[in-house]
């Protein structure tokens, strides 16, 4: 739409520049163009507003295939006015001179018109191809024969219309028919499903039998290790016990033959002891056979003596010392009983 701005009874319109306007005053043309921008008085001007931009027009429409099923058919054409003059003698493209907007619909009228040229071509090609053929090749097919159909259209040209391009978005049928379209699928994508569920269960029960191999051949080898481990054990032992009952053997060879020395030493100690005790008591037995008597009496006499125990205070009697003085007169007079 027009930018229009107002001043003093004139009017200055501002147009963009994918829209061509054309200002005509009392039936001559004075401005024509994109993008123009000029003053005019509203009683006197007349204003067309032409877009010439592409524009995108979408569209959906039901069509019948050769079986009878009915599908939706969602496409879009893109298109532009490329002769802006004869598109505004051909359609009310004319705006209001004080507001700037359109006075009429001249695009929905160019959105009908390529609609119904499109949905004609599009009923004509999906009426001799079956539903699956639709399906699968319908889109190429509608679209090729929908643009050939829209280039080949003898009023857009006259209209002043250039379409640009077709797409066609998708055909769809019916919920139930698509419903009953997809079980099929559903079933073989199922069936695959479980196949590869099952295939990776079969790998999953093949590997736990591995494992399970490897593990009982693990406790096998480790059995068997065990047992190697058990009879070196008991070499191992065996010969601990004959080192011990060897060194047992040596500690008691070395014991009785350290007891046996000791023994000889002690028996050759207490030989030679005796032959001493016996020389000393021999030479002692003679000392004493050559040493008279009364030096006998004199020694057994110191002998006592040193035998005695202690005494602190002696109290001798008279008698005592009668009978003692007359003791030791009569063993100083000898056996005669004369004094020596």
């Amino acid at each position: 739409m027009a930018d229009i701005t107002r001043r003093f009874g004139w009017r200055h319109l501002r147009g963009a520049p994918t829209a061509h306007v054309r200002h005509q005053r009392a039936g001559r043309l004075v401005h024509d163009g994109p993008g123009l921008s000029f003053w005019y008085r509203s009683l006197t001007a007349a204003l067309s507003e032409i877009p010439v931009d592409d524009r995108e027009l979408a569209m959906t429409f039901h069509a019948r295939t050769s079986d009878f099923q009915d599908v939706a058919v969602q496409a879009t054409v893109t298109y532009r006015i490329s002769d802006p003059g004869v598109a505004a003698a051909r359609l009310d493209f004319s705006v209001d001179p004080d507001t700037g907007v359109w006075r009429g619909a001249p695009l929905e009228q160019l959105a009908t018109l390529l609609t119904e040229t499109a949905q004609q071509h599009a009923l004509d090609v999906l009426a001799r191809t079956p539903l699956s053929a639709a399906l699968v090749d319908g889109v190429a097919a509608v679209r090729d024969r929908v643009a050939a159909g829209l280039a080949a259209e003898p009023r857009l040209p006259a209209t002043g219309i250039e379409v640009v391009a077709v797409r066609v978005v998708a055909l769809r049928p019916e919920p139930e028919v698509e419903r009953a379209l997809r079980t099929p699928a559903r079933e073989q994508i199922q069936q695959e499903a479980d196949r590869a569920t099952y295939e990776r269960r079969a790998v999953a029960v093949e590997r736990e039998r591995a494992i399970a191999e490897n593990e009982l051949a693990s406790q096998i080898e480790l059995a068997r290790r065990e047992e190697q481990l058990v009879d070196q054990r008991g070499t191992n032992a065996r010969r601990e016990a004959e080192e011990h009952a060897a060194a047992d053997a040596v500690r008691a060879e070395a014991e009785a033959a350290r007891t046996v020395r000791l023994a000889k030493a002690e028996a050759q100690a207490a030989r030679e002891v005796g032959e001493a005790r016996a020389r000393a008591q021999a030479a002692w037995l003679q000392v004493h056979a050559e040493v008279d008597v009364a030096t006998l009496h004199a020694l057994t006499g110191t002998r006592l003596a040193e035998n005695l125990p202690r005494i602190d205070s002696v109290t001798v009697s008279p008698d005592v010392v009668t009978g003692l003085l007359s003791r030791l007169g009569a063993a100083a007079g000898g056996p005669s009983g004369e004094p020596a």
